[in-house]
């Protein structure tokens, strides 16, 4: 039991109603969209039809490596990223730091797709920012990432405002804590014969209180993402390093080697790619090559935690023997306490600890946090009601982003199987997604009422729902037999998924009458 005196409680009250009320829409979308993220591989698996289940760090790699090298100018082989593209293909980034007029540390260099047959089907030579982007194949997982992280904004702009959404996430979450004076008693309490206002204020609080550590999870680890890199890393470098990001980069994710500059031919990588797989039992994710070719080459392998730990793993190798070095800190040269909380942030702000159970966990409290959100914006103006006529436009907004951001997504996904196997979904995902968010707003403005507009909104999104494993088979994506054969249950569980959740939105829906959508006489609003 939580005990503040009243003067207090009401200034938390107001503290924990416009936190949500400033930015609720924003963090909507943000938490709504993390949502989705959570499960972003096992969508672009779902929506790809990718059937490949071998990654491309099991296939050797040694031979494909050196000829790229062989191609690749001498100056890009100071550092070379390998990680896995499209159905378990190989990228790699053959690149050197630079530092910008800006001062900012980029990287530039070469970078390559492979698909399954070692064959390159793209070359790409600029900066990471030029040559790193959404494929076709990955277009709707791409926009659900990007959307989620910094909302389509110019960096640095997006991750400072999805930082702000953060805290201010953790504002509504600790204000939430200190007004439930029955912190535990409001966990179970669901009472039915009362007013609809009553009831929905109940399950407010009981969404919210059982997803308050999740809410404090999420708040901190999303505002750590944030702002690491566009305030953190700028502050420690200026006042640990002179302002140099790139020595900073060096000292904190580097090898700290003896330079040797002799040319050496770097070791078996298909010995290196299969070792760790062994010691960290996991399969790589990504792997670093440092200074291919030189007798101080350094490999490093990264790796997502093992059984029952959070933690994710990397291993160190020599280049030029590839010998296993050591187990290396992702953050140091050491073990620290600090190399290990930062190793977690990822682990807990996606849920991908312990697999499909943990991401499903995340999901659900997620979904939670969106209701808690949306909820509390709408009771905040039911307490609200003798102003609204001049508070008319936030309710509109409110059930447009409520239920206009599903709609929007829903529909980005129909588009990007209608125009993948045309080669023209990277264009079309986010064109649908601003054509969905042009009709809810649309609607917005000339729908009779607000019940008619969420009715409206939600039957869309429903239907859209509905038809989307139909519209997967119909533009030749796998089958469920295929699927299931070639090891990728994932798809059949997605298109369970998707088309039970539209089919639930329909079936509640169907239950509305006419009478319930119709606007209210002015008398009754005012006695209501």
């Amino acid at each position: 039991m939580i005990n503040l005196a009243k003067r207090e409680t009401k200034l938390m009250i107001a503290v924990h109603g416009w936190s949500a009320i400033v930015l609720g829409l924003l963090l909507y979308a943000v938490v709504l969209t993390g949502m989705m993220a959570v499960f972003a591989d096992e969508i672009g698996i779902w929506s790809a039809g990718r059937v490949q289940t071998v990654s491309a760090f099991q296939r050797p790699i040694d031979r494909s490596i050196r000829d790229l090298a062989a191609r690749t100018p001498v100056k890009y082989h100071d550092d070379i990223n390998l990680f896995e593209v499209g159905d378990h293909g190989l990228g790699a980034f053959f690149h050197r730091d630079e530092v910008a007029k800006s001062g900012e540390p980029i990287s530039r260099g070469i970078y390559y797709q492979l698909d399954t047959a070692d064959k390159i089907i793209s070359a790409r030579e600029g900066t990471s920012e030029e040559v790193f982007g959404p494929r076709n194949d990955d277009a709707l997982s791409s926009f659900l990432v990007d959307t989620h992280v910094r909302l389509h904004l110019p960096n640095p702009w997006g991750l400072i405002l999805t930082g702000i959404l953060g805290l201010a996430m953790l504002v509504a979450a600790i204000s939430g804590l200190l007004i439930h004076r029955h912190l535990f008693t409001n966990i179970f309490t669901l009472r039915k014969n009362v007013g609809s206002v009553l009831v929905a204020r109940d399950r407010h609080s009981v969404a919210g209180t059982w997803s308050l550590p999740f809410a404090f999870v999420l708040a901190f680890t999303g505002s750590f993402f944030s702002f690491f890199g566009t305030v953190g890393v700028p502050i420690v470098a200026m006042a640990a390093f002179g302002g140099d990001q790139q020595a900073m980069n060096e000292a904190i994710y580097g090898n700290p080697v003896k330079p040797d500059a002799t040319a050496t031919r770097t070791g078996n990588l298909d010995r290196i790619a299969r070792d760790p797989i062994l010691r960290a039992g996991e399969i790589p994710t990504f792997m670093t090559i440092e200074k291919l070719g030189r007798a101080d080459a350094s490999v490093t392998t990264y790796h997502p935690a093992g059984e029952g730990a959070i933690v994710p793993v990397s291993l160190g190798y020599h280049g030029a023997t590839a010998a296993f070095d050591r187990i290396k800190p992702l953050i140091g040269a050491r073990p620290s306490f600090g190399g290990s909380a930062a190793g977690m942030m990822s682990p807990l702000h996606f849920g991908n600890f312990f697999g499909v159970l943990s991401k499903a966990v995340w999901f659900g409290l997620g979904f939670a946090m969106c209701y808690v959100t949306l909820s509390g914006l709408r009771l905040w103006l039911v307490r609200r009601r003798d102003q609204q006529r001049s508070l008319d436009w936030l309710e509109r907004a409110t059930t447009v982003v409520g239920f206009g951001l599903p709609f929007a997504l829903a529909l980005s996904a129909a588009a990007f199987l209608l125009s993948m196997p045309r080669g023209s979904a990277v264009f079309w995902t986010p064109a649908a997604f601003l054509i969905a968010s042009a009709i809810a707003i649309t609607a917005g403005v000339f729908m009779r009422t607000n019940a008619r507009l969420g009715y409206f909104l939600q039957r869309i999104t429903g239907a859209t729902l509905v038809a989307l494993p139909f519209l997967r088979l119909v533009m030749g994506g796998p089958g469920w037999p295929m699927a299931l054969a070639a090891g990728q249950p994932v798809i059949m569980a997605v298109d369970i998924a998707v088309g039970a959740a539209g089919c639930w939105i329909l079936w509640q829906h169907s239950r509305i009458s006419d009478r319930k959508l119709a606007p209210l006489p002015a008398a009754l609003k005012r006695a209501e």
